[in-house]
């Protein structure tokens, strides 16, 4: 399966309307830029008319452009590898690509090949959670890493010292997009890549720590089970939606049973720690 991507030219406080409209719809992937934002949808449930509808609701409100155009498999590779430059996250994570060179002056180091997959670190929310999770104690803890994209986030756990990760993806090359980014930072021992969405944890014990980067309505219909998933005690990081939207994340939370800690924005977008009470 190919995405759409669409492309909205928007004022910020338009822009974060639109991609919670957009949410609703079925982009499940947001992504950030100078003139407005980037939305991800799978071809098939791409709708040109849906799109019309939603931006004619706001019409008079800002002005707005738009324009969509799929991005194939094949292409997928070249167009990262073309944008593609080093992060580092923290002044301690470098995350890279095979094809640069290695910061051994810093802590860690995570190299990722996205293929179809979202999660390079240069995404707000991924730099977010991989900052939060500096902060979390992973040593010898098991580890739920949900909407894994790249296993970006399950790469930096067993960093920090987790003794197994489960990651879990809806799409099919994602699943197997992380398992080859395990390999590629020799962790495949300790991370497994799953396909699946919340269903696929059935029979799972509990886990140490919990990794949510997904979007808030994902975020919102599975909250009970992740606190069925999840350890007394334990940590559960979330990201994947705006500022706007914290309280609502934050309530639902509260509600399945988790205590807020804290949480860090950036460019408007989330990264919040909670957890199951002892």
């Amino acid at each position: 399966m190919d995405y759409v991507e669409l492309r909205v030219q928007a004022p910020r406080e338009l822009s974060d309307i639109l991609v919670a409209e957009l949410a609703e719809v079925g982009y499940n992937t947001f992504e950030d830029n100078d003139e407005g934002f980037c939305a991800y949808i799978d071809e098939d449930q791409f709708s040109a008319d849906n799109v019309a509808e939603i931006m004619s609701r706001y019409e008079g409100l800002g002005e707005v452009e738009f324009e969509h155009r799929v991005i194939t498999r094949q292409n997928w590779n070249a167009e990262w590898e073309k944008n593609f430059q080093p992060l580092v996250i923290a002044d301690k994570v470098s995350v890279r690509a095979p094809f640069h060179e290695a910061r051994p002056d810093l802590q860690y180091e995570i190299v990722i090949m996205p293929r179809m997959s979202f999660g390079t670190g240069h995404h707000d929310t991924t730099a977010l959670m991989i900052t939060n999770q500096l902060d979390i104690n992973h040593q010898g803890k098991r580890v739920l890493d949900m909407g894994c994209g790249t296993g970006i986030l399950a790469v930096m756990a067993v960093h920090l010292g987790a003794s197994y990760v489960l990651a879990v993806d809806v799409e099919p090359w994602t699943a197997e997009n992380a398992a080859d980014n395990a390999q590629e930072n020799n962790v495949q021992d300790k991370v497994e890549a799953r396909l699946g969405d919340v269903t696929a944890l059935e029979g799972e014990e509990p886990f140490d720590i919990i990794l949510a980067n997904i979007n808030r309505n994902v975020l919102l219909e599975d909250m009970g089970a992740y606190a069925q998933y999840l350890k007394p005690g334990g940590p559960i990081l979330f990201s994947g939606f705006y500022e706007d939207d914290l309280p609502l994340i934050r309530e639902a939370a509260e509600t399945a049973g988790f205590r807020y800690e804290s949480h860090r924005t950036q460019n408007h977008w989330v990264s919040a720690v909670f957890r199951q009470p002892a």
